[in-house]
């Protein structure tokens, strides 16, 4: 057994060092400094700033790649995708930062279709004339599944992201887990096997068939045909949720619904319970504005039906009655001490015309009246009185009895 030699201070160097020096090393080289490569396009991302990242693949060889935008911009350079097939001019170096070797990309010659985009092609327009594609065989997904069913990988991070999706949306769910390998050359008849285990057990609502993004070999278990009929033959709508929002397999156009990712799987999968809470709380207050609506009319009613009471009731009735009784005693009041006025004036001048035609009013001049007392009966003659009759004389200041004699 070879022992290393004793460690000696001098002779450890900086991770930093070394990275500079291995970059310089591939520098100095002029054949990789100037370098056409062949393959095929995978993995290609283009971002906002222009600058474009993608790997060449030729069998179980990679090289990573990066076209800045100006390289691109001055070429006039296509734009790249995957399972392109192309020439590549540029230089190799170190990227220190990241600790990998870079190919940085100055002129591109496209060459055809890859192997992986012709094979994809190929199987795609096989199927479609069976029209597997179709969207009249699609379903559609339930809106309140109570068991959901995910072929993915145990270990994976879509697994934790969709579980975390429909826990906050939708736990009401049940989830059912069929594991399955997601890539690799045994991924599309575990898959496979993962769907038909759901189909057989028969509880699950909708089915999610998900994987996290990768390259195009990592995703290529969803576009073998194995997988694809599956899918097909299922009885429960599946929902597939493979890679990123760019990425398309073949079972996303076999699939009932093709969601971006597997987190956009789950969302589809469940709807949100939040929703629902707001739609109850609005319901809930066009309800209770119903209500009181209801409530204000129904008050407007009632002192309506009251003034209308109030208008009919006999107590109102006698209070007119008794209002107009008291305007009548009024009147009558009125009318009787005028008519008793005018009595009592029609009364003093009957008294004034009596008074002045009053015998006291004789006797007062001097004059005495004589009446009999037996019947008071005026004597205004002497043949109205006999001898011994009884008499009695009116005078002004009193009366004077008196007995005829002769």
């Amino acid at each position: 057994m070879h022992l290393p030699e004793p460690l000696h201070e001098s002779s450890v160097i900086s991770v930093s060092v070394l990275a500079l020096y291995l970059r310089d090393l591939l520098e100095a080289n002029d054949l990789l400094q100037n370098v056409w490569v062949r393959g095929e396009v995978s993995n290609c991302k283009t971002y906002p700033s222009g600058h474009c990242y993608f790997t060449l693949k030729e069998g179980d060889a990679q090289l990573l790649c990066v076209f800045f935008k100006s390289s691109r911009i001055r070429t006039s350079a296509p734009d790249l995708c995957d399972g392109m097939a192309l020439a590549a001019n540029g230089r190799i170096s170190f990227y220190e930062r990241d600790g990998k070797l870079q190919f940085y990309v100055e002129v591109v010659k496209p060459l055809g279709t890859g192997e992986y985009f012709e094979r994809f092609e190929q199987l795609k327009v096989r199927l479609a004339t069976e029209r597997i594609f179709d969207a009249e065989r699609k379903r559609s997904l339930p809106l309140q599944p109570a068991v959901v069913g995910i072929v993915t990988s145990p270990q994976s991070a879509a697994l934790r992201d969709m579980l975390r999706v429909l826990r906050v949306r939708y736990p009401l769910a049940r989830v059912i887990l069929s594991p399955a390998q997601v890539q690799g050359a045994d991924a599309p008849s575990s898959i496979a096997a993962a769907l038909d285990l759901l189909n057989e057990h028969g509880e699950a609502d909708v089915v999610i068939v998900g994987r996290g993004g990768g390259s195009v070999e990592e995703l290529w278990a969803f576009n073998d045909e194995r997988v694809a009929r599956a899918i097909a033959r299922s009885r429960i709508p599946i929902i597939s949720g493979v890679g990123h929002e760019t990425d398309f397999t073949i079972a996303d156009f076999v699939a009932d619904y093709r969601a971006s990712t597997p987190t956009a799987a789950a969302a589809a999968a469940v709807p949100n319970i939040e929703d629902w809470r707001i739609d109850i709380l609005e319901k809930r207050q066009i309800l209770l504005d119903l209500m009181q609506k209801y409530k204000n009319d129904l008050y407007t009613r009632i002192e309506r039906a009251q003034r209308d009471l109030e208008r009919v009731s006999p107590c109102r009735l006698i209070e007119q009655r008794r209002q107009q009784l008291d305007d009548s005693m009024e009147r009558l009041q009125t009318h009787i001490g005028h008519i008793n006025s005018l009595h009592a004036e029609r009364l003093r001048g009957v008294i004034l015309q009596l008074h002045s035609l009053s015998p006291l009013l004789t006797i007062a001049r001097g004059y005495a009246i004589v009446h009999r007392d037996d019947n008071q009966k005026i004597i205004s003659q002497v043949e109205d009185v006999q001898p011994g009759d009884c008499l009695t004389i009116q005078v002004q200041d009193g009366s004077i009895p008196v007995e005829v004699r002769k």
